[in-house]
């Protein structure tokens, strides 16, 4: 293993992140921060609590795992994207550097800073709402479980994409949606019976009961399904960077 390789990719990724911070950190907090005074105030007037859980504090781990995944995506995706664009890529991949060296240093990157963004939204959501974090480890290991997978996912769509315009469109038109009706603003079990069962089809419900589970010992479903689902996409995203770097799928041609 080039650890040399791996810390230069790395520290390349994770400069960008302080020149361009608005963006990278402050943007996406802001935003967090407007959806606690949207959906508190409006939302949270009319529905109290949620399975005892005030809903202030239910819609923290969704808003979480909505601007980590988000941030996971678009942090791998343009990171691979943009070498590919300007042509430098080929400068790594005739480099005596293996793709999985590659991929862990833009993804461990991509990961860092979207596990940096959910910890300061953490913080910031202690500055709205009163909440506790029942299983802290738990909640660090579905945390960087989630990023990790994620900015897998990214990096795929970033070899994939041909284009920007290709580059936001599975994470606005598939991966957004999903999250917005996977259970990040309420709780499955609120739902009609037929609607339920309809829901558990999303992948997304599965990583953001596992999350809200680490907090509130609440779950929409089993905490195994969760770790299941994690820890299968990430399998998955990993065989298809494999496949991709042994084939030359839309790097080499």
């Amino acid at each position: 293993m080039n650890w040399w390789a791996i810390a230069a990719i790395y520290r390349f990724e994770m400069a960008r992140t302080w020149r361009t911070i608005w963006q990278s950190v402050v943007s996406p907090v802001i935003s967090t921060s407007l959806y606690f005074v949207v959906f508190g105030a409006a939302i949270g007037s009319r529905i109290s609590e949620v399975e005892g859980v005030s809903y202030g504090a239910f819609i923290v781990p969704g808003l979480i795992m909505l601007s980590v995944i988000t941030q996971s995506i678009a942090n791998a995706s343009f990171g691979i994207y943009f070498p590919k664009f300007i042509g430098t890529i080929y400068e790594l991949l005739s480099a005596p550097v293996s793709f999985l060296e590659i991929v862990t240093g833009y993804v461990g990157a991509a990961a860092t800073k979207s596990l940096m963004i959910g910890l300061i939204i953490l913080g910031t959501a202690h500055l709205f709402v009163p909440m506790q974090i029942q299983y802290p480890l738990a909640m660090l290991a579905f945390l960087t479980l989630t990023c990790l997978s994620f900015s897998l996912f990214g990096f795929i769509i970033g070899i994939w994409a041909r284009n920007f315009e290709q580059l936001q469109l599975i994470p606005l038109l598939i991966v957004t949606p999903l999250v917005f009706l996977g259970g990040a603003f309420y709780s499955i079990s609120m739902l009609p019976p037929v609607w339920q069962t309809i829901t558990l089809f999303n992948p997304v419900v599965y990583l953001i009961s596992g999350f809200r589970w680490s907090f509130y010992g609440l779950a929409d479903v089993a905490l195994g399904w969760s770790l299941l689902a994690i820890l299968g996409f990430t399998c998955l995203c990993l065989g298809a960077i494999w496949w991709i770097f042994r084939t030359g799928w839309r790097i080499k041609n």
